[in-house]
């Protein structure tokens, strides 16, 4: 069960060492493309097509068609990877239950977006569980975790990279672990729990008035998506790459430092934001500097979010 490309490692392992996937449950088709026009198939979709996979679509997970065709399958284990929430008569199907393959060393990071929130938080490790579902979301007892370092520029794009093959090995693991017999469950800490919540719009709006490491790290953990953005001149204004530059006293939050032509950077406490790559709201992503050459407003003004 998955939908994105961050899943097609963790299917693609189980295939190639020759478990047998009877069928592959992923999200529904949706419009996208230039103009919304063109019907998008998820990642999940398009692999298990290519080989043979039966591949099952529900809008609704409850729907009791569905459930029958669930069943039908008479799976021995469901291994879920990037997918949504499962009611209890889908989870609870199996013999062998079902295993969630979580981006995070829980229960640090439970929740939707526990990449993004390693990063933002200026973590130096960060890694993945497998866990055994039950009622509340990402508390389930824990069957592996293996651990990865985040390094000081990677964005939160690069260690989901790293992270989705990284993953594919622990699920592979778990499952061979289950079909031997040979597993020993472990309950999660309950004093160590954090909470990585879905990020939404307004969730990724740059405060400048902060420390520059803090900015620098919310901006690489927003990077490439869903990105995170102030307003130039009024306008919405993402920053999808940068580096950053400590500098001696206090600055002015959001004052912009720029020679028209090569280079642009922000102001934050105690140093600035160089930028790399940018993107006008409507417009492509661009190096800084195709920006500046074609920016003809007159004086850069960036808002700072107090």
């Amino acid at each position: 069960m998955g939908s994105p490309d961050f899943a097609v490692p963790s299917l693609d392992i189980l295939v190639k060492n020759g478990f047998n996937v009877v069928a592959v449950i992923t999200a529904t088709d949706k419009m996208g493309g230039r103009g919304g026009k063109k019907l998008l198939k998820t990642a999940v979709k398009k692999y298990a097509e290519e080989h043979q996979i039966p591949v099952l679509q529900p809008k609704n997970l409850k729907h009791p068609d569905f459930i029958e065709e669930l069943r039908s399958y008479q799976a021995d284990l469901q291994i879920v990877v990037a997918f949504r929430m499962l009611p209890v008569v889908v989870w609870d199907m199996p013999k062998h239950g079902t295993y969630n393959l979580h981006g995070s060393l829980l229960p640090r990071y439970r929740g939707a977006a526990p990449i993004n929130w390693a990063v933002i938080n200026g973590d130096t490790e960060t890694g993945v569980t497998s866990f055994k579902l039950k009622h509340e979301i990402d508390t389930g007892d824990f069957l592996f975790q293996q651990s990865m370092p985040i390094l000081e520029d990677e964005t939160a794009g690069e260690v989901y990279e790293k992270m989705r093959f990284m993953g594919a090995e622990v699920v592979l693991k778990t499952v061979q672990a289950i079909e031997e017999g040979n597993i020993e469950l472990k309950s999660q800490d309950a004093s160590l729990v954090t909470k990585a919540p879905k990020i939404y719009h307004e969730t990724c709006q740059i405060n400048w008035d902060q420390d520059v490491d803090v900015v620098y790290n919310f901006i690489r953990g927003m990077s490439p998506y869903p990105t995170a953005w102030t307003t130039l001149d009024g306008k919405q204004f993402n920053i999808i790459d940068c580096k950053k530059e400590v500098s001696e006293g206090k600055q002015i939050p959001g004052k912009v430092l720029t020679d028209n032509k090569s280079f642009m950077k922000i102001a934050c406490e105690n140093g600035f934001i160089i930028l790399e790559k940018i993107q006008l709201q409507g417009k492509r992503r661009m190096p800084i500097q195709d920006f500046l050459n074609g920016y003809k407003d007159g004086d850069l003004e960036i808002s700072s979010t107090l």
